[in-house]
């Protein structure tokens, strides 16, 4: 079984909520990479993991032409409603749908930690990049730097999961990705980080907004909504800000590659 049968149905039980609430406190990732990238007037763009679609919003707004992969049939329906003129399709990260070399640029921000096999996925992303093109992944920064992975650990004691199960922060280690990268035969050209908190106006907010990711949705699954509920409005109760806001404070990295020309 690949990573898109499990994680396809747990991405796409909310799309509403992660479209609105969740993926636009991403958007600062999105623009760092893309600034990042350079100039993408008439640039071919692939996002692989794309979701709801804010990051081939951002790039199509740069002047790409863009296209897009995700394993949630609900979050794409929303990411066409935002880019219509997108080619997007559903898909398994570790095969994807799209032809070798077709594109000039390949993103996967916040997926390659969810595939059963990353090596497999980075070696995608470099197989459909064209020769000399550039591929772009994004992750969760250093665990100790981003105060949601306090709620991750203590989701981790009510469903434990099994060994090799994917994490959202598993390729956040330093070298972990560039790693990928280069043994998907890539040459690692730079990287940097982005802010990215997340911020919510009350505890109901928050608990939905968690709700819409994916491993969210496995923990309710196992240890139930209430349990769940409580552990959610602890844990930002913990990170309150002396202004009173209810915000955990994160940082995310990208990490650039290049395929050789030749």
């Amino acid at each position: 079984m690949g990573s898109a049968t499990v994680q396809g149905e747990l991405w796409g039980r909310q799309p509403a909520t992660w479209s609105t609430v969740i993926e636009p406190q991403m958007r600062p990732l999105y623009e760092a990479t893309l600034d990042a990238l350079g100039l993408l007037e008439g640039v071919r763009l692939l996002d692989v993991g794309c979701g709801s679609g804010l990051a081939l919003r951002c790039a199509a707004d740069r002047g790409a032409t863009v296209s897009g992969v995700d394993a949630s049939a609900p979050l794409l329906e929303v990411a066409r409603q935002r880019v219509p003129a997108a080619d997007l399709r559903t898909g398994e990260i570790e095969e994807l749908p799209q032809d070798d070399g077709g594109f000039d640029i390949v993103m996967a921000n916040n997926s390659i930690q969810y595939a059963v096999d990353p090596v497999q996925a980075v070696a995608e992303l470099a197989r459909v990049a064209r020769p000399g093109g550039k591929v772009a992944i994004g992750v969760w920064g250093d665990p100790a730097r981003c105060e949601t992975e306090e709620l991750f650990v203590r989701l981790r004691v009510l469903a434990p999961p099994t060994p090799g199960t994917p994490a959202p922060l598993a390729a956040s280690q330093p070298g972990v990705v560039e790693a990928l990268l280069e043994k998907a035969g890539l040459q690692v050209t730079g990287g940097g980080e982005a802010d990215c908190p997340l911020t919510f106006a009350d505890h109901d907010t928050a608990f939905k907004a968690h709700m819409s990711a994916g491993p969210l949705q496995k923990v309710v699954d196992i240890a139930g909504e209430e349990t769940v509920r409580t552990t959610i409005h602890d844990v930002l109760e913990a990170d309150r800000k002396p202004d009173g806001q209810l915000r955990q404070d994160n940082v995310f990295r990208y990490v650039l590659a290049e395929k050789p020309a030749g």
